[in-house]
């Protein structure tokens, strides 16, 4: 009872928007409280293959209770705290798509990663402020601490102002934050990414060469502000591996202590009309490695949509990266927009044109 049926197909299967169909609903339970529940299908709208590795209910499948006076308690498979509030203030959810994201979405900004067996507790907003916590159970008996990860966040919305941090903590996210797929493989596998062979294509430079952290830690803070027709925005997130040479992954390359990503990004969306909008963002993503490995990345996003209903509208959306440095294999650093196979060289650029129909 209460339950709708949601979907978004885009015409670009591998640049804006991942297309999704789903299923949530609501039952009022009285005296302020109802129970819910979310059931989000990712696919490929080309081949109508699963995404998230082949997953039914890949993007987010979780039940859960609400009270208006208490807030909301979920379990199941779900997004982190840094994604519920730091991620509406980049260009990715704005108006560019996964495309905009850091390179190799290094923060996990993008969504590329769910937590699974998830418990969240998100507080009521008060005069605009709210926050969540979560915690995934890791699974492993006899070691609670094993492929657990905990993030919160909080957030304020005031008139034009809107401000949030956000911070994820996982142990052993080879395993926790990477290997929740079916495809993904255990410890002796990467799940981040690959450095690729003769006939296959690498995965993921940027930062697989860290499978083998003990933990990954991701902090992160924005803010936005609306001008009239404009809004301006900032992000900043930290993402540190640590640990290196666990058990968690494979260290080929023999790595011990910490990895570091500072991440800084400005954008800026403008309404000319009713049905076209602009938008711009800039990031620069700075990597050091155990072993003076450094790299940086310059990345320059670039949007247009065009809405022919409240449901449908078409759009352009373009970026540009070059990258200089060592990356974290330990080799000159290749562009790597997230999504797509990286560059033979250190610049990628990738335009795409599509269609996006949410009903």
């Amino acid at each position: 009872r209460g339950a709708q049926q949601y979907a978004m197909i885009d015409a670009s299967t591998t640049a804006y928007a991942g297309s999704r169909v789903g299923f949530k609903g609501n039952e009022d339970l009285g005296g302020g409280s109802s129970a819910l529940f979310v059931l989000e299908n990712g696919f490929a709208a080309n081949t109508g293959a699963l995404g998230q590795g082949g997953l039914l209910f890949g993007r987010q499948a979780y039940v859960g209770l609400s009270n208006s006076g208490l807030g909301t308690v979920t379990l199941g498979r779900q997004y982190s705290s840094m994604i519920d509030y730091v991620s509406p203030l980049t260009s990715i959810v704005q108006w560019g798509g996964y495309i905009t994201a850091q390179p190799d979405d290094i923060d996990n900004l993008g969504l590329t990663n769910r937590q699974n067996n998830a418990v969240k507790y998100a507080t009521p907003t008060w005069n605009g402020l709210s926050a969540n916590v979560l915690y995934s159970f890791g699974g492993v008996a006899g070691d609670v601490s094993r492929s657990q990860i905990v993030t919160f966040g909080a957030g304020y919305t005031g008139g034009p102002l809107r401000i949030a941090i956000g911070y994820l903590n996982a142990f052993d996210p080879n395993l926790s934050m990477w290997g929740s797929q079916p495809n993904a493989g255990g410890a002796t596998t990467n799940n981040i990414g690959t450095l690729g062979s003769a006939t296959t294509p690498e995965k993921n430079p940027v930062m697989a060469g860290y499978a083998s952290a003990h933990r990954e830690q991701i902090f992160g803070g924005g803010a936005s502000y609306t001008f009239a027709r404009a809004t301006v925005g900032v992000v900043y997130t930290n993402t540190r591996f640590v640990g290196l040479g666990s058990n968690a992954g494979p260290d080929p390359l023999g790595y011990t202590g910490s990895a570091m990503f500072n991440v800084a990004e400005a954008n800026v969306s403008y309404q000319v009309s009713a049905p076209l909008s602009l938008g711009a963002s800039y990031s620069y993503t700075e990597g050091s490695g155990p072993v003076g490995n450094r790299a940086h990345y310059n990345q320059v996003n670039a949007g247009v949509h065009y809405a022919l209903s409240k449901r449908t509208d078409l759009y352009m959306v373009a970026a540009w990266q070059r990258a200089a440095g060592v990356d974290s294999f330990n080799q000159p650093a290749v562009a790597s927009i997230n999504g797509l196979t990286p560059s033979a060289s250190k610049q990628q650029v990738v335009d795409t044109l599509g269609i996006a129909h949410r009903f």
